[in-house]
């Protein structure tokens, strides 16, 4: 999979993403992360992408040229017109479904903001979802970029080393993961729960079960609402309720 990060601060993006699971999906050309200088586009002379907006207020706007005409550059590198993501508090809420449906795109354009926001011309040109990471402004649409761009990576087939990873963890069935534990079975007194050293696969998946339908309960119970929830999960919460 191909990002395309239209932004002003290029290095932010390829110094934050350039480690870990991420830079080693980066080295293996699984995917790649291509930024783009909006300022490398701008007309004016003195690298200006930024001026007053019409009507008076505060602050600065980016202009339309530079932005449409970095777009136009990497549409014609790619051959082919995909989705552009504008990332802005006015944006739907981008949760896990999202990462996994945008994970199937062969190429995706991030465009970062910054200042007051964008001259909305080129917005209603080339964007073509609006998203946010949270009810928050930020200095600019760096930080989420590179929140998305992880998020998304990890649904990329080989991008993690056991694909059963994304299967199991928060979020999966719009459930929160069950609690994990490694060495030792004893630390400082709180020990791992028996049924763990068991050894009993059957127990062990339906204990793991239990224990993500109560912390979804506890911290997330909006989520509820949304799961695909078995007889078996609705009598747990039940009883569950009844108890505290």
């Amino acid at each position: 999979m191909n990002f395309h990060i239209l932004t002003l601060f290029p290095e932010m993006i390829n110094q934050g993403l350039n480690t870990s699971i991420i830079g080693r999906a980066i080295n293996n050309e699984i995917i790649s992360i291509n930024t783009v200088d909006i300022r490398d586009f701008t007309k004016d002379k003195h690298k200006k992408v930024d001026d007053y907006p019409y009507g008076g207020g505060a602050g600065m706007l980016m202009q339309a040229q530079p932005i449409y005409d970095a777009y136009q550059n990497v549409i014609k590198k790619i051959n082919n017109k995909t989705k552009v993501v504008y990332l802005t508090p006015q944006g739907k809420l981008f949760n896990q479904e999202k990462a996994k449906s945008l994970a199937k795109e062969e190429d995706l354009i991030i465009l970062c903001g910054h200042y007051e926001g964008i001259d909305e011309r080129v917005l209603d040109l080339i964007v073509t979802d609006y998203l946010s990471i949270g009810d928050y402004v930020l200095t600019g649409g760096e930080l989420p970029a590179m929140v998305m761009i992880d998020a998304i990576s990890r649904n990329v087939s080989g991008v993690l080393n056991n694909e059963l990873s994304t299967e199991c963890e928060s979020l999966e069935e719009n459930l929160l993961e069950y609690p994990q534990y490694t060495r030792p079975d004893d630390f400082i007194g709180h020990k791992v729960p028996e049924v763990l050293l068991s050894g009993n696969h059957a127990n062990i998946k339906k204990w793991r079960r239990q224990e993500s339908l109560k912390r979804t309960y506890e911290r997330r119970p909006d989520l509820l609402k949304d799961a695909n929830l078995t007889k078996e999960d609705k009598e747990y919460l039940q009883r569950l309720t009844a108890s505290l």
